[in-house]
């Protein structure tokens, strides 16, 4: 009777200024309580990379409700890709220590370019210096580079894909409302 494609795109729009009030309330109450640098460069690193990371996640769970045929297969769904994501996002286990036949996976998350954003936005220009488990000196800036890989100059590409996995999913989400048709009459 109606169009798929209109009516995933209004639920899609509808999403982007309540993600926004979302992640603008978060994102003062919890920049501020962490305590990072107050300054204007540093607090919209922040606030675009959990604003982009809200609607991710916003979009990837509206994605998969859309490509299963009900509701208790797309927690199981989403569930296995959480738990994935949290483990291949480069927190638990950094970058350089993921085995290399793993390390295609490490690109291909979400978190991980969500935790490489958030964390060289607030402290990959940091020239401060701290002491190595060797007893040796080095700044912040070069122990992020060392121990999790992240460079403060790689911070435009980050941003990229930060935006590109909302629209990602959303596209998906908007084609299998169009394609899939889980009815049974």
């Amino acid at each position: 009777m109606y169009s798929a494609i209109p009516y995933a795109f209004g639920q899609i729009v509808i999403e982007i200024p309540y993600v926004f009030v979302q992640a603008a309330f978060y994102g003062l109450i919890v920049y501020s309580m962490i305590g990072f640098e107050w300054t204007a460069a540093k607090f919209f690193w922040y606030f675009f990379f959990m604003y982009f990371t809200l609607l991710y996640f916003t979009f990837y769970g509206m994605m998969t409700v859309a490509i299963s045929p009900n509701q208790n297969v797309a927690s199981i769904v989403a569930a296995f890709f959480y738990a994935a994501w949290n483990l291949f996002s480069g927190f638990i286990v950094p970058r350089p220590r993921i085995p290399i036949w793993w390390r295609w996976y490490y690109w291909a998350c979400p978190v991980a370019w969500t935790l490489y954003g958030l964390v060289a936005s607030q402290f990959g220009d940091l020239q401060n210096d701290l002491q190595n488990d060797l007893g040796n000196n080095e700044t912040v800036e070069q122990f992020l580079d060392r121990y999790f890989g992240f460079k403060h100059d790689f911070l435009g590409v980050v941003a990229a894909v930060i935006v590109a996995l909302p629209v990602m999913f959303a596209l998906t989400f908007a084609l299998a409302i169009k394609a899939f048709n889980f009815q049974k009459r």
